[in-house]
């Protein structure tokens, strides 16, 4: 094990260096979802539901104002990706996927997790590993990972 001054240091390189990796990350996902038809945003929104939800769930996952998500919810849906549905009181309508919803979602999934610097560079187990750590880091809150619509 390192001291504590240097192995701060080298961590902090390697995570600058990740975070430039990552910038790759949300190119090729943009290049991704733009094959499918989607806009970074609206494929969000679709990768964020995974079960039924209403809106201000997904616009509090996204870190989105709540109208933006009607927009991207109006896009979807126009898709036949989303259905609105009736939630359990009557009064609140949710966002579900489709089935052709759940397949593009699987198709966007897969395909961006084959391009994965992490996937690529990484075990199972080494990304098991780096998931616990990355979310003890941040407090494993989802307003710390959220980037914003």
């Amino acid at each position: 094990m390192t001291e504590a001054g240097g192995g701060a240091a080298q961590i902090g390189r390697m995570v600058h260096l990740l975070t430039l990796g990552l910038r790759h990350v949300h190119q090729d996902f943009a290049e991704t979802v733009a094959g499918y038809g989607l806009s970074p945003q609206s494929a969000r929104a679709l990768v964020q539901l995974s079960d039924p939800a209403p809106m201000r769930d997904l616009a509090e996952q996204m870190n989105c104002d709540r109208s933006y998500v009607t927009t991207l919810a109006d896009q979807l849906e126009s898709r036949g990706l989303i259905e609105r549905v009736t939630g359990t009181d009557r009064r609140t309508k949710l966002l579900a996927l489709t089935e052709e919803g759940m397949a593009m979602r699987d198709r966007i999934a897969t395909e961006v997790s084959k391009r994965s610097i992490l996937r690529q560079n990484l075990t199972g187990d080494e990304l098991d590993s780096l998931e616990s750590l990355l979310a003890k880091a941040v407090g494993d809150g989802p307003e710390s990972a959220g980037q914003g619509c």
